[in-house]
Parts: C-alpha cells; sequence; structure tokens
C-alpha cells in the first residue's frame, strides 16, 4: 500500500486520531459475497423508492443517500464516518493550522457518550478549564445523546467572537456544570520549549503532531544542545491528542537509531500490513528521557512514547494513556465526499496493541484535574503556572537528578 499522507480529523472539536489518506484497490468478494450484497441493495433500492413515492414531501434522492451512508458507516465503529463535500474539505483546511472554534479535541466514549480528549494549548476550552474525560452533555441546551462526531464538530464551530454554552459532567465532581465558551481564531502551536527547567535538563512540549512538528522539534532541540543538557530532557506529550502518523514516526526517530522499528500496523488485508522505521540521520542518543503522559496522551502520542519505552530510550511518568491505537483511512469518493474507515490497529515495536488499552506509566503521578470552582470567571483569562513549578516536571527533573547519581555510583573504577 502506498501511503499519501495521514490527517488528523482535529478541530475546535474533532476526534483525535491517526489517518492515512491512501489510494485503493479492493480485492473481488467470493461470488456468494457478492449475491448476497446485491440482495440488500435491491432491498436498499426498494425503500429508497418507497420513500420517493410515498413520503408526506419530496426528497432529493442526494439527501437519502447520503443518510443511508451515514448510518452505514457509522454502524461499524465509533471512529469511522462518512463525509459529505463540505465535511471533507474542511477535514483537509483543518491541518493548515489555523480554524474557528473553542480547541477541544472530542471523541465517542464506548458508551456513545462525547467526551473530552484533551483541550488544545492556549485556547478557550483551555482557558476555562476543561479537562479529559470531561463528559459534554449538552451544546447551546441541546442534549448530545445520539449524536455524531460530525455534527459535534459543527455545532461547536462557529463564527470567531460568537458563543457556545456547553453542559459537563466530570466524575470526579460527580455534577453537571455549564461552561461558556467564547468562539476563537484556533491557531495550533505543537512546540513548546524551555531552555532549562534544572541545570543540565532541557524540557519540550508536543502539543499535537502537525506537519510543522519535526522541523520545530529539530530547531528546539539544537536549542538545547547549544545550551547543553547533559543530564536529560523532558519530553511532554500530556493532552497531547495525536496527529499524523507520519510525523509520529519523524519525531521518534530523533531519539533512536537509524532503522529502528516504531510503530507497525495490522489490517484485514495482509499485504496491507506495514512498518515504520525511523530515518533521523542525527539521532540524539547520548541524553536521557523521561516522557510525561497522561489521559489525554493519544493515538500519535501513544506511538512516540511505546516506541521509545519499549526501545529502553526514555523512562514514561504519569497516568495511563488514552488507548487510541486504530488507523481511519480516509478513502475519497467520486462527488467530493468520503468514507474514513477503521482499516488497522497499531502496534508498539514490542507488539502490544494499544487500543482500548492505553499504556501504563513506569513511574506514576496522578495529577488530577482542576475543579469547576477553580475555573469559574476565568475564560478567557490566561493563568499558566511557569513550567518549572509543574508538580510533574519536578518529579521528572528528580527522576533524571537520580538517573545521573546512579550512573556515576555504579562506572566502575578507573
Amino acid at each position: 500500500m502506498k501511503q499519501k499522507r495521514s490527517w488528523q480529523w482535529a478541530a475546535a472539536a474533532g476526534l483525535l486520531g491517526v489517518l492515512l489518506f491512501v489510494p485503493r484497490v479492493w480485492p473481488a468478494a467470493p461470488r456468494s459475497v457478492q449475491e448476497a450484497l446485491y440482495e440488500q441493495v435491491e432491498l436498499l433500492a426498494e425503500a429508497i423508492t418507497v420513500i420517493q413515492t410515498e413520503y408526506v414531501d419530496p426528497v432529493e434522492p442526494k439527501k437519502l443517500i447520503y443518510g443511508a451512508l451515514k448510518g452505514m458507516v457509522e454502524s461499524l465503529d465509533r471512529h469511522s464516518q462518512f463525509l459529505d463535500p463540505g465535511a471533507y474539505a474542511e477535514m483537509q483546511v483543518e491541518t493548515k493550522g489555523e480554524f474557528g472554534g473553542v480547541g477541544l479535541e472530542i471523541t465517542l466514549a464506548k458508551d456513545g457518550v462525547l467526551t473530552v480528549i484533551a483541550p488544545m494549548d492556549d485556547t478557550p476550552a483551555a482557558k476555562a478549564g476543561l479537562a479529559p474525560q470531561d463528559k459534554i452533555v449538552k451544546i447551546d441546551g441541546e442534549s448530545t445523546r445520539g449524536i455524531s462526531l460530525q455534527e459535534a464538530v459543527m455545532r461547536l464551530r462557529g463564527r470567531v467572537g460568537s458563543k457556545v454554552s456547553l453542559t459537563i459532567f466530570r466524575e470526579t465532581g460527580d455534577q453537571l456544570s455549564e461552561v461558556s465558551l467564547t468562539r476563537a481564531a484556533i491557531q495550533i502551536r505543537s512546540i513548546r520549549e524551555e531552555p532549562e527547567v534544572a541545570p543540565g535538563i532541557g524540557y519540550v512540549r508536543i502539543s499535537e503532531f502537525q506537519d510543522n512538528t519535526p522541523r520545530d522539534l529539530e530547531n528546539a532541540l539544537e536549542d538545547l544542545e547549544k545550551k547543553k543538557i547533559p543530564d536529560g530532557l523532558i519530553l511532554d506529550l500530556r493532552n497531547n491528542p495525536g496527529g499524523l502518523l507520519d510525523v509520529a514516526v519523524d519525531v521518534a526517530g530523533r531519539f533512536l537509531p537509524t532503522g529502528t522499528l516504531v510503530v507497525s500496523t495490522k489490517s484485514r488485508i495482509e499485504s496491507q500490513n506495514q512498518q515504520f522505521l525511523s530515518k533521523s540521520h542525527h539521532p540524539l542518543l547520548d541524553v536521557p528521557v523521561v516522557i510525561l503522559v497522561n489521559g489525554g496522551s493519544a493515538s500519535a502520542s501513544e506511538i512516540v512514547a511505546g516506541a521509545l519505552h519499549d526501545h529502553h530510550r526514555a523512562i514514561l511518568m504519569g497516568s495511563k494513556t488514552f488507548g487510541k491505537g486504530s488507523v481511519q483511512t480516509v478513502i475519497p469518493l467520486r462527488d467530493g465526499s468520503a468514507v474514513r474507515l477503521t482499516t488497522s490497529i497499531y502496534y508498539t515495536p514490542s507488539g502490544q496493541a494499544i487500543h482500548g488499552k492505553g499504556l501504563e506509566p513506569d513511574v506514576v503521578v496522578e495529577q488530577p484535574p482542576p475543579s469547576s470552582s477553580e475555573n469559574e470567571g476565568q475564560e478567557g483569562k490566561e493563568e499558566k503556572k511557569p513550567v518549572a513549578k509543574d508538580p510533574m516536571v519536578l518529579r521528572a527533573v528528580d527522576l533524571l537528578k537520580g538517573l545521573k547519581v546512579y550512573k556515576k555510583t555504579a562506572a566502575p573504577a578507573a
């Protein structure tokens, strides 16, 4: 299978994930299967004819077909979707790095409830204190029960400066709360660095895996190397909902020897199974790494964390990751629409499937989400704590210092 591009269904509100845009040549189905399919297609055609002749109002054929496609694809699993031409075009626009919305990554949980994966950095959702695993019960007073991801995305978006009201259920507080957000132009900055969070220890946060992430990471690491960070690097992937598959491979390869297995995918069609290897010509191999993860770390984040962990290149610290390990392939259709299908599952280098399970950290450090009361009246305000005072970052600093001491004491005498 020739890979063209992976895309993320992420937006002012959207489903994170690893997506592939690929051309497809489908194998012919056995004749008995084809015959059964034709019988069911005839049933569909019969139902359409009945609706067109008997329904109280005239209905456009396209509306009927799009409705049938939507129901058919979304019945497969909660990550598969039918995208009409407008939704498909908007998905591609999102990867340009700016769009209007509130800055939420969302998914449908196993129970069908609209759930926050993570708020994007420096967005209305993040400033209002929304947190991973928050349940969105209502949007502008309308229930989200039975809502599709595409519909949720469209309802959360709107004109910059307009408001949208969310009713949120947070299990830790066991209560409903109302959050009013003002839509903004969402500009995603995927990389944030701190020259030194402690002497000899650098910090880089990746908020999403976008086209420009490898270049920005390279620049950030070059700056840190100039400042000399011999004692270690903290790679912060908390609340990173994922992004582009090839970018995740590039990022992981920055810390692994060239030609190292980063991730593999297995699908129904064996010939389409793939392995992705690191390609960096100047990998950063001699600096200890601690990766920070939590329940908002998903998909491409789990690819990077799993690869570096399995190759004993990094220590994972934090809490269990989200567990999004399926690959969605976006296949364009002839009229400008597309189907987004779950086509494979990805595996870490050790053969671990993360989907529905997540990654368990080596060092468990729970960081409780902010309570709703802490964020009342805070919309639009940005009150960030310095990275160097973040409790989990402080724990990572202590761990890297401990590794330094251990190396010195364990070194054989000359």
